[in-house]
């Protein structure tokens, strides 16, 4: 398994002076190879692999415009050809959009393999440096003087903080949790975050909405100021600031709420929802980014598999809603704005949230009872296996 640390870093003058002088050559090189490539591609219809990037970065470097490029260690740029080349494979496969040019005012980044860094007894020295960079570690439990790290990303982002990501190669599951003995379907939405078939409701917290209007005045205060002038990167500088300030709130209840239903529950049952697809209404599209659906499913699903608990994404063509969660009627339609209604069958009072995660919960359940397992990291056109056994996945059979 493998996990990662991400740590604040506080570095000297002269290190962010190297750390900034890294930053621009490796969005040098991308911004390159990625012009390079799309040359090659319009005009020879060729296809670039690794090792033809790997060559024209040779090439590159002999050039004596680009002689600075010799001025910072050589494996963050080997290491943008990699993660360029991955983008490639990752665009061609639907995985991922077509990679673009990064901008100097964007979050900037720096691979260091092996190679590259040396971690001596919890301290990280980097190449280019002589004194090991300064950070806070976050996790008293782990000691970071035993601790291997592969790789090390550092990273600055827009606002001006610093941090290191530890990528380290651990040797399996870090800890089983003792048994809770509940299960628990999560239903999510945009009223309420999640509606559990418990009957809990956890609200949203609408972090962006809250600070639409700071943050509308300080985009407004930017868009008056000079390009290119000191008061226009102070300005940017403070709209970077709230945008952290949301992400950092939204991360910590994100990170709470997969924690609680991870710790209180032993089968967890979700929905495989199109995210990608739902923000392209603009009418919704701001609401349902704040909410941070794709991030809540990443954490529930890394936080399974190391507490030991068992995670399980039905199909996303579920009639969840309009099922009878008591008897398994099938409502023919019903439009979004009900929120309540009575089984035609069963006569039973449903409301639509609390039904739906009654009725994902069921069908977890079924799935998991008859051997299949849908959880997958991969892309959402994943089939689960509710959508080939829909008989097994109601409590009931539904009424014609």
């Amino acid at each position: 398994m493998r996990t990662a640390y991400k740590v604040r870093v506080y570095p000297t003058p002269e290190q962010a002076a190297v750390l900034n002088r890294t930053f621009g050559c490796v969005r040098l090189v991308w911004n390159k190879a990625l012009a390079w490539r799309q040359h090659r591609y319009h005009v020879e219809q060729a296809k670039t692999s690794y090792a033809q990037s790997d060559r024209y970065l040779t090439e590159l470097k002999r050039d004596p415009a680009f002689g600075f490029l010799f001025e910072v260690s050589c494996v963050p740029l080997q290491q943008t050809l990699r993660h360029q080349y991955a983008a490639f494979v990752n665009f061609f496969a639907g995985r991922a959009r077509y990679p673009r040019f990064k901008s100097r005012h964007g979050k900037q980044s720096a691979t260091y393999t092996r190679s590259a860094f040396r971690w001596k007894d919890g301290r990280l020295f980097l190449a280019k440096m002589d004194a090991p960079v300064a950070f806070v570690w976050s996790w008293p439990e782990v000691d970071p003087a035993t601790l291997n790290p592969t790789t090390v990303t550092v990273s600055r982002d827009p606002d001006g903080r610093w941090h290191a990501s530890l990528a380290v190669e651990t040797a399996g599951e870090t800890g089983q949790a003792p048994a809770a003995g509940s299960a628990v379907g999560v239903d999510l939405g945009v009223k309420d975050f999640a509606v559990l078939s418990t009957g809990e409701r956890i609200a949203n917290a609408r972090l962006l909405e809250r600070k639409a209007k700071n943050l509308a005045r300080y985009q407004r205060r930017m868009a008056r100021k000079q390009r290119g002038s000191n008061n226009r990167i102070k300005a940017r500088a403070k709209v970077a600031r709230a945008h952290t300030k949301v992400r950092d709130a939204r991360a910590d209840f994100l990170h709470k709420t997969s924690a609680r239903l991870v710790r209180e529950h032993d089968l967890i049952v979700i929905e495989d929802l199109a995210v990608t697809n739902m923000v392209r209404n603009r009418r919704l599209a701001r609401v349902i980014s704040d909410c941070g659906w794709g991030e809540f499913r990443r954490q529930l699903e890394y936080k399974s598999a190391k507490q030991g608990r068992h995670l399980i994404v039905i199909d996303r063509w579920y009639p969840s809603s309009k099922t009878c969660s008591a008897c398994g009627h099938l409502l023919a339609e019903l439009s979004l704005n009900t929120r309540t209604w009575h089984c035609p069958s069963c006569g039973t009072r449903h409301d639509r949230d609390i039904n739906a995660a009654k009725n994902i919960l069921a069908a977890g359940q079924a799935v998991s009872a008859c051997g299949a397992d849908v959880r997958h990291s991969g892309p959402s056109r994943v089939r689960s296996a509710v959508k080939q056994e829909t008989s097994l996945a109601r409590v009931g059979l539904p009424l014609l």
